[in-house]
């Protein structure tokens, strides 16, 4: 080859070394940057569904009659007229 060929060659080597790796961004940093963005898409994704899920929740406590009664229930110990609570206490001066 002559030194014109090999001048072409090594100039065009260096064209393709710059547009994979010159830039502002790199191909390896770009692929990294989507990589991200597909876990961020990812993360939104989620969020978005326990959003939704928390706010069909609000919506039942606000007008589901049943709902609002198991919670009465259970988070404020609410009983129905009638009804009696029996709490048992294990004797702890007692030995057995």
């Amino acid at each position: 080859m002559t030194p014109g060929r090999w001048l072409l060659v090594v100039v065009l080597v260096a064209a393709l070394a710059f547009a994979v790796q010159g830039g502002e961004f790199s191909t390896l940093q770009w692929m990294e940057l989507r990589r991200q963005e597909r876990a961020e898409r990812a993360l939104l994704t989620d969020l978005q569904r326990k959003v939704d899920s928390l706010a069909r929740y609000a919506r039942a406590v606000q007008n589901d009659p049943e709902l609002q009664e198991k919670i009465a229930r259970e988070e404020h110990g609410m009983l129905r007229r009638g009804e009696h609570a029996f709490i048992l206490e294990e004797d702890r001066d007692r030995k057995p």
